[in-house]
């Protein structure tokens, strides 16, 4: 059982909080889903069963990164005061999650999240059982969409029902705004780098910018930060932390699309190479200069039917170009500057213990294996 987050007057006490925070913001999101469950009922019954679906998605797994981040970038700028209306506050990034990976997955035409099927599926396979009328695909496909947009509706509802002041709301809102419009920038750019075989180093990186580096760590630090009222001089570190510290995540993440472990991963092995997604991995061996070896990863990529033989041979020549030394060494570089913005010789002083916290989810992001 998780530790009681409350000390014995009702209020949240923080030493507790921080020990699970995860478990904390699924205990918030939990409270908050059970809540609007009972405006889709009123709607309709089968509304209410959809939207299970998506409860479901949400709380039954992830590492509740992104609200962790903004937690401690309010706890950075010396965040201590109504730490319950902040975490309801911070929590409703994980909805923001939600809609962007339920959408993701239906462009990717991803099978399988977290092991289990993706929710594009998940409906599709009902409607073949059920043998509904039309197209069981762009059934799925349709429910998936909704499902996405009332996540993220949902999402704006539940940081302005969080019961932040009227000050701490103004001062976030315009971050807010920023992560939804890059998160949806950065996703626009993946669909035409696709469309338009744009395949450039630096094409990929800005894509892994504002895909993902923007709202899962940059976008969420200056949300908590602008929530406890920091200076330009934080900002400005949290930001640079968040910046290079998420590019060096999503590097990360791209690593463990082609070599990670489906049994801790979640999904097929290779996945990446299979959806032909266009990674910074990719775009290195397409300027390398070896082609005879580049070719052999080429031919792999957007085969759905790609085999255990051909992903381990595309391994193989990943490493036979060096690619993999170059996106592991990036990797190092960004961490090192990241923590360098909040612990360096020139970082601001930011209030005890986010330093040091900050430093353990940069290794937590960054050597991870899922």
């Amino acid at each position: 059982m998780p530790e009681d987050p409350f000390d014995t007057d009702g209020r949240y006490d923080l030493a507790s909080l921080e020990r699970d925070l995860p478990a904390a913001v699924t205990a918030e999101l939990a409270d908050y889903l059970a809540g609007r469950r009972r405006d889709t009922v009123e709607v309709a019954e089968e509304f209410a069963e959809a939207t299970d679906d998506l409860a479901r998605f949400v709380l039954s797994g992830g590492k509740r990164l992104r609200p962790t981040f903004a937690w401690w970038g309010w706890r950075a700028a010396g965040g201590l005061d109504e730490p319950g209306t902040v975490l309801r506050a911070v929590s409703a990034l994980e909805l923001i999650q939600g809609c962007a990976l339920v959408h993701d997955d239906l462009i990717d035409d991803s099978a399988t999240r977290r092991g289990e099927p993706t929710v594009h599926a998940r409906w599709d396979r009902r409607h073949r059982e059920a043998r509904w009328t039309g197209d069981p695909t762009r059934f799925g496909a349709a429910v998936a969409i909704l499902l996405g947009d009332i996540s993220l509706a949902w999402a704006d509802d539940m940081l302005h029902e969080a019961g932040l002041d009227p000050a701490a709301i103004a001062r976030a809102r315009p971050v807010w705004q920023a992560m939804r419009t890059e998160v949806l920038a950065g996703q626009f750019l993946d669909v035409r780098g696709h469309a338009t075989s744009d395949s450039r180093p630096e094409t990929a990186l800005r894509i892994s910018r504002y895909k993902t580096a923007a709202y899962t760590v940059e976008r969420p630090l200056h949300l908590g930060a602008a929530l406890a009222g920091a200076d330009d001089a934080t900002v400005a570190a949290l930001r640079h932390y968040g910046r290079d510290l998420g590019i060096a995540f999503q590097l990360r993440d791209d690593l463990l699309g082609v070599f990670g472990d489906p049994a801790v991963t979640g999904k097929p092995a290779g996945d990446d190479l299979r959806e032909g997604k266009l990674t910074l991995l990719v775009a290195l061996t397409r300027a390398h200069p070896d082609r005879a070896t580049a070719a052999v990863v080429e031919r792999t990529l957007g085969d759905p039917d790609l085999g255990a033989d051909a992903v381990a041979a595309a391994r193989e020549a990943l490493h036979t170009l060096g690619v993999v030394d170059d996106v592991e060494a990036r990797i190092t570089e960004l961490t090192a500057s990241a923590l360098d913005a909040v612990r360096g010789a020139d970082a601001p002083a930011l209030a005890p213990p986010a330093p040091e916290r900050l430093a353990d989810l940069a290794v937590a992001a960054t050597r991870r294996v899922r």
